[in-house]
């Protein structure tokens, strides 16, 4: 061939000198496209869809309680997900679909007239006769283990029901597709909605633990039984100790405690005050009675009581005082103009030394009022320092009940917690709730319908495709043919191939004669075939 011609009138010279092979596969492979719609079995595609909202927490949470609202959830995970979509797709789960659904007569596939007369006997034929009557028998001669023979029609329709289930997890959501391809659409649609009822009972099976309704009333009554106990205990340490709330009691019991040592401090502060001042006006009073001299006539100390930074004076103290003062310094003015042997002087000396007693008698009174108020002191710390020994002995006491108590709290909170592990899995295995789906956190977003047109064969896209197809591999033929036939068609090749000159070239006269027959009728089309 020559490099410089045109490549597209090579096309058209090779597509128009083999028309006639051209046409033929392309009517082979149209006639193919047009009669399999037919041939092919029928099948639609049912769809549903499941939500999974979310992942429940352990059942063993106390904090949770029975109703719906409590419930805690947290986000599925892709992991969570695929296992999901695992329970959807168990063959267990299909065959135990299958087999309800054939108990109750409602399922029935048929396999179509071809499959019928080639693809089940062969299959029948290598999985249970072959194998029970040549590959068996072999391997017993040798020792070795034989295998089972079991091909029952439940097996075959939980395989095919397999094959034909599509089950996937939308991207980027908690949303599982079911599609299932079946030849009746309603008993596909049947097997769909059985399935997923099975779905969400097994699930709920799985999440929880059910058990015989005896063993539940049998925690119950045990229960009960040691709840009454325990409380029982405890009201009777509450009892022996006489409180409601030792908490609250020892609470009060030491703000009174430190009310008292407060108080306290005081009184001892007082009492070490008192002591001291006591102390010194025995000696000064002593000092006072054994003198003699008139000179010596005041007493070292005024009686002054300081109460809330006001001092209050003895007046008695001080009117005495000052009427000593007053008889002193008249004897003491009178002894320069009187002899001290004179009537006068004697007479004030006499007066004097009475004040004098009389002084010293209200100065011991008073030391006596200090010492008695010591005595009252005394008794009043004493006392005290009783009360707080007393409240630190109530507090050890209710410390004691306190920490028994919350033992009891302790072994009282997990028997709560036990029984109430147990009620929930009591009330998550019961059939209403099953039934009603209420502790489940899967739902049937899109349940099953029946379909009215078949998803398979699609006659719109095979015919076309398969014109299409027919037209590419009949053009495809041509060119394998015209590769492989090295025949010399042109006058190029001969110059090209011998590198010899083309003095003449003889056209084919033969013109080839019209459709003598009409347009669109059955002998145009064979003669056009024909020719």
């Amino acid at each position: 061939m020559n490099p410089k011609e045109n490549y597209l009138h090579e096309f058209f010279r090779i597509f128009f000198a083999n028309k006639k092979l051209v046409k033929r596969v392309f009517l082979i492979f149209a006639v193919i496209a047009l009669i399999l719609p037919l041939m092919l079995k029928q099948s639609f595609d049912i769809t549903a869809q499941v939500i999974v909202q979310s992942k429940k927490l352990s059942q063993g949470d106390a904090t949770t309680s029975l109703t719906q609202g409590d419930a805690s959830f947290i986000p599925p995970s892709l992991a969570d997900m695929e296992t999901e979509s695992n329970i959807l797709r168990s063959p267990a789960l299909i065959r135990q679909t299958i087999s309800d659904l054939m108990a109750k007569g409602e399922y029935a596939p048929n396999t179509g007239v071809l499959s019928k007369l080639v693809t089940e006997p062969i299959k029948r034929f290598v999985t249970t006769p072959l194998r029970e009557y040549v590959v068996n028998p072999v391997r017993d001669a040798f020792g070795l283990e034989t295998d089972p023979v079991r091909n029952t029609d439940l097996d075959v329709f939980t395989q095919q029901a397999t094959e034909n289930l599509k089950i996937e997890t939308l991207p980027g959501s908690n949303v599982i597709s079911i599609v299932y391809s079946f030849g009746d659409p309603a008993q596909g649609t049947r097997f769909v909605a059985a399935l997923l009822q099975n779905y969400l009972v097994n699930r709920q099976e799985l999440q929880s633990i059910e058990l015989p309704q005896s063993f539940y009333e049998t925690k119950k009554k045990q229960y009960q039984v040691r709840l009454d106990g325990l409380e029982g205990n405890r009201l009777t340490l509450l009892e022996g100790v006489g409180s409601s709330d030792p908490k609250e009691e020892i609470t009060f019991r030491l703000n009174a405690i430190n009310t008292e040592e407060q108080a306290l401090n005081l009184y001892q502060d007082r009492l070490l005050q008192s002591q001291r001042w006591l102390d010194y006006l025995k000696t000064a009073l002593t000092a006072a009675t054994n003198t003699s001299r008139l000179s010596e006539y005041t007493f070292p100390y005024t009686f002054t009581t300081t109460v809330d930074n006001i001092a209050f004076e003895d007046r008695e103290i001080r009117q005495l005082g000052e009427q000593l003062t007053t008889q002193v310094s008249r004897y003491m003015n009178d002894l320069a103009i009187f002899k001290p042997g004179s009537e006068p002087m004697l007479l004030t000396r006499e007066q004097i030394s009475r004040t004098r007693q009389q002084f010293l008698k209200i100065v011991s009174n008073r030391i006596q009022e200090r010492t008695n108020d010591l005595a009252v002191v005394t008794s009043v710390i004493n006392q005290k320092t009783a009360r707080i020994a007393e409240f630190k002995d109530r507090i050890h006491q209710l410390q004691v009940a306190q920490s028994k108590l919350a033992q009891m709290d302790t072994e009282i909170n997990a028997l709560h917690a036990a029984f109430s592990t147990y009620a929930q899995r009591f009330a998550e295995s019961s059939s209403a709730s099953l039934l009603n789906n209420d502790m489940s956190n899967a739902r049937v977003l899109s349940p099953p319908y029946e379909p009215t047109d078949a998803a398979f064969p699609k006659p719109i896209l095979i015919i076309p495709f398969g014109m299409l197809t027919g037209l590419l591999l009949a053009i495809a033929f041509v060119y394998v043919r015209e590769f492989f036939d090295h025949r010399f068609k042109h006058p190029a090749q001969i110059t090209h191939e011998l590198g010899l000159p083309v003095l003449l070239v003889i056209n084919e006269q033969d013109v080839m004669p019209n459709n003598p027959h009409k347009n669109w009728t059955v002998d145009s089309f064979v003669h056009w075939v024909r020719h």
